[in-house]
């Protein structure tokens, strides 16, 4: 297994003597007397590793038809892999932050898994009361992004129709034995015992998937209201940090990530900036797609703004000159391209810009290097 330089040690929020009476009444055999030694693909590895790179989708027009498939929920959270080694946690964004003192209700939950050690892979999620998952009440629960100890639900404005979730879907490592090249309908059967072990009242949910016609659930999660349906070969192994066509993805409307490399002035009434310029990488480097001015609230410009102000910088960081248009006569003003953001929009013009994009938030989670135009691939996936 692929490691990291960190290793669980602590679990955030939580008390150690309550830790422990609560491990000591559960049983660490969550397998079902499975001995994993004799499961095709395990591989006894000891101590738990550190930060696994996550295995990732590649996005399609349609999700695949066929029995060899499972669909799951897209959610509409950040991805999160959870470490636990003997009652500690630590909580890794897809870029391996640590973001375990973010998290500190979920780390509690993890820290009492009826396992020796155990690596899960993620994500943790805002839910709301219709059942739908929201990245922006997400986002608003966890603070702005300066205040590295933010709290979800912590009392910011916008949460009390919402909980802190973590819908885990794959299992890599259990109880010293590394589980990658284990088939993935494998992994969630033991995924699926232990986390039955955790009760159904708390915060760690498996999340449940559905084998076979991927284009009726991808148009039952579209009526429901949800993001769209992640699909998975079910006899693959997990390839870590790998992006392929063992996983892949279909959205119900288009969104994805953006980095900000300028922001205009604002006008009339408005306060902070008036839009936000955004662009992807490309071999070339850093290409402008277009701006953002919708989707601000008076508490994201101010917080925004201070931001930006603080990553300002003479030269653009695009390849190619920005459109005149874009600034509208207004003063442009480049910053380095650090932050990224989440963004929705109807589609991609046929000039490779948005149409009409409105801001979601910013993402931690997803470093500036790795945001590329998210194309669907044609044809059928099989």
């Amino acid at each position: 297994m692929t490691s990291g330089t960190k290793r669980p040690s602590g679990a955030a929020g939580t008390h150690p003597g309550a830790l422990a009476a609560r491990r000591a009444s559960r049983p660490l055999d969550p397998a079902g007397q499975v001995d994993l030694s004799h499961l095709a693909g395990a591989r006894w590895a000891g101590p738990l590793p550190g930060f696994v790179p996550p295995e990732l989708a590649t996005l399609v027009k349609e999700a695949p038809e066929g029995d060899a498939w499972l669909h799951e929920i897209k959610f509409d959270g950040i991805r999160t892999l959870a470490g636990v080694e003997d009652g500690s946690v630590r909580m890794y964004s897809r870029n391996g932050k640590d973001w375990t003192d973010r998290f500190p209700e979920l780390a509690g939950e993890l820290a009492v898994l009826p396992v020796k050690n155990a690596l899960l892979d993620g994500e943790v999620v805002m839910q709301l009361s219709d059942g739908t998952t929201s990245f922006e009440k997400l986002v608003e629960a966890l603070g702005p992004a300066t205040s590295p100890g933010g709290r979800p639900e912590s009392g910011r404005k916008g949460h009390s129709d919402g909980r802190l979730l973590y819908y885990v879907f794959d299992l890599l490592c259990l109880d010293g034995f590394d589980l990658l090249g284990v088939p993935l309908e494998k992994r969630r059967e033991l995924l699926r015992r232990i986390l039955a072990r955790a009760g159904e009242e708390g915060r760690l949910r498996f999340s449940e998937s559905l084998r076979g016609d991927g284009r009726t659930v991808l148009e039952e999660a579209c009526r429901s209201g949800l993001e769209g349906v992640v699909s998975k070969r079910m006899a693959t192994p997990y390839r870590p940090g790998v992006r392929g066509t063992d996983w892949v993805k279909s959205k119900c409307r288009r969104r994805q990530e953006f980095v900000i490399g300028g922001f205009t002035d604002p006008s009339g009434a408005r306060t902070g900036f008036g839009a936000l310029l955004l662009g992807v990488y490309t071999p070339r480097g850093l290409q402008y797609i277009g701006k953002v001015g919708t989707g601000f609230d008076e508490e994201r410009l101010a917080s925004l703004s201070r931001r930006l102000r603080e990553i300002e910088t003479v030269d653009p960081p695009f390849v190619a000159k920005v459109p005149a248009a874009a600034a509208r006569r207004k003063s442009v003003h480049w910053v380095r391209p650090e932050l990224v953001a989440e963004v929705e929009f109807m589609e991609w013009t046929a000039g490779g810009s948005l149409r009409h994009p409105s801001f979601a938030g910013l993402r931690e989670d997803k470093s500036p290097q790795e945001v590329v135009a998210e194309i669907p691939a044609e044809g059928q996936i099989r």
